[in-house]
C-alpha cells in the first residue's frame, strides 16, 4: 500500500495550489484526479481572481505568465433606478482590483509547477472508501492511475477538493436560489478599457467580466426564464443583452452559451478525522461576488501556513482545529456576504428596488463604506493581503 503524509482528492486548481504551497515542507504529497490531465487544462470557464488571489499566486510562483485580464475598474448600477457606484484599482494605489482568467489556464500553470516540484499526481484515478482510523486514513484507488500506483493508498491527513457537495449530506447546509446562470463569451465593439460591469436587473444580476478582449459573460436568472434565454438565437439574445446594459458597452457577438442552477451548500465544519474539504468540497457559493474560488484560495494558504507551523503529523485534531478556527470568520463571512447580496439584489419588490437604488447611491457618497466593500471582495472578511 502507498502511503502519504497528504493525499489530496482532486487535481484542479484548488489541489494544486495546497500542494505546491506545500512543497518545501518534506511532507510525502500525492494528488489523485478522477478526470484526465488534458481534461483539467481545457476547462473552459472565467474565474474571477480578487487582489489577494494574485498576491498567493505569485507566493506560489505561477502568476508571472499567467494570461489573466485585470479589472481596474468596476461599474455597479440597476436597471430602471437611480443609483450606481464605481470602484478604481486607483484609489487603492494597485495595478488591478481583480483579474479574469480561464480555470483551464490556471490549472495548467499550477500543475506544470507541481511537475517540476516533483510532486506524484494520480490521473484518472478515483477515491473512494475512505476510513479513518487514529493515526491515518485508507483509501481505495481505481482507474487508469491507479492501475501505475496500486490499489489502496495510506495518509495521514486526506484534504478533498474536488467534486460539488451533494444534497442531503449530513452536516451540510443548502438553499435553492431558484435561479440558474448562462455562462458565455461576449464580444465588443472597441475596448473595454479594463471595466467589468454588475448590472441588477428585474430578472437576476447580469456581470460582465474583461476576459481577452472580449466579456466573460454570467447572467442570473430564473430556470424558466434560463431555459427561454438560452432558446433564443444569438443575435436576439444579443439583443436582450444590450437592452439590459443600454449605452454603457456595445455588444457585438455571444458565443458558448452555457448554463447550470444557482445554489448555496456548505459544511458546517470543514473538518473531520484526519481530513479536511476544501473548494467546492466545503462551500458553493453563488457567483454574485465572484467570492467562491477567492476564498477556496485563502483557505488553502491558511492550512499550508497551520500544517508548516505546527509541523509534525499533518492529521492531528489539535492542528486542523487551528485551522479551522483560524478560518472562522473569513469563511463565514464570505457565506454570509454572498448570500445577503442574493437576497437583497434578486428581490424585484418596489420598496427593495428603491433602497438598492439608496445603497448604491450611498457607496458613491461615502468612500469609507465603498472602500470597506472595496476591501472586502480583495482580501476577505480579515481584508488580509
Amino acid at each position: 500500500m502507498a502511503r502519504h503524509d497528504l493525499l489530496i482528492v482532486g487535481a484542479g486548481p484548488v489541489g494544486l495550489s495546497l500542494a505546491l504551497a506545500l512543497k518545501d515542507s518534506g511532507l510525502a504529497i500525492a494528488l489523485a484526479d478522477t478526470r484526465a490531465r488534458d481534461a483539467v487544462v481545457a476547462d473552459p470557464r472565467a474565474l474571477a481572481l480578487a487582489h489577494g488571489s494574485r498576491l498567493t499566486l505569485e507566493r506560489l510562483g505561477v502568476w508571472h505568465d499567467l494570461p489573466a485580464t485585470p479589472i481596474r475598474h468596476i461599474h455597479v448600477s440597476q436597471q430602471g433606478g437611480f443609483g450606481r457606484t464605481r470602484l478604481e484599482a486607483d484609489d487603492y494605489g494597485l495595478p488591478a482590483l481583480g483579474y479574469v482568467v480561464q480555470a483551464g489556464a490556471l490549472a495548467g500553470a499550477l500543475r506544470d509547477a507541481v511537475d517540476r516540484a516533483g510532486i506524484t499526481v494520480m490521473d484518472q484515478t478515483e477515491v473512494a472508501g475512505l476510513a479513518a482510523g487514529p493515526d491515518s486514513v485508507t483509501a481505495s484507488l481505481a482507474g487508469t492511475g491507479a492501475a501505475i500506483h496500486g490499489t489502496t493508498a495510506g495518509a495521514r491527513l486526506v484534504a478533498c477538493a474536488e467534486g460539488g457537495l451533494q444534497a442531503g449530506a449530513p452536516d451540510i447546509v443548502e438553499r435553492d436560489y431558484g435561479q440558474h446562470a448562462l455562462i458565455a463569451h461576449v464580444g465588443i465593439t472597441g475596448s473595454h478599457g479594463d471595466t467589468a460591469f454588475e448590472r441588477f436587473t428585474s430578472e437576476g444580476p447580469i456581470a460582465l467580466l474583461p476576459h481577452g478582449d472580449e466579456y466573460a459573460l454570467v447572467h442570473v436568472a430564473s430556470p424558466r426564464r434560463a431555459t427561454e434565454l438560452l432558446a433564443l438565437p444569438d443575435a436576439a439574445y444579443l439583443e436582450h443583452l444590450q437592452h439590459r446594459f443600454g449605452s454603457r458597452v456595445h455588444l457585438a457577438r455571444v458565443t458558448g452559451r452555457l448554463r447550470y442552477p444557482l445554489v448555496l451548500r456548505y459544511r458546517s465544519d470543514p473538518v473531520g478525522q484526519r481530513t479536511v474539504w476544501l473548494g467546492n468540497a466545503a462551500q458553493t457559493l453563488h457567483p454574485v461576488a465572484g467570492q467562491g474560488f477567492n476564498l477556496a484560495l485563502r483557505d488553502v494558504w491558511a492550512l499550508a501556513r497551520t500544517l508548516l507551523d505546527h509541523g509534525g503529523d499533518p492529521g492531528l485534531a489539535g492542528t486542523l482545529a487551528a485551522w479551522r478556527d483560524a478560518r472562522r470568520v473569513d469563511r463565514f463571512g464570505a457565506i454570509n456576504f454572498t448570500d445577503s447580496l442574493v437576497r437583497i439584489f434578486s428581490n424585484d419588490s418596489a420598496p427593495l428596488h428603491h433602497a438598492r437604488g439608496a445603497a448604491l447611491f450611498a457607496l458613491d457618497m461615502l468612500p469609507p463604506l465603498r472602500h470597506f466593500i472595496a476591501r472586502r471582495m480583495m482580501f476577505g472578511a480579515r481584508a488580509w493581503p
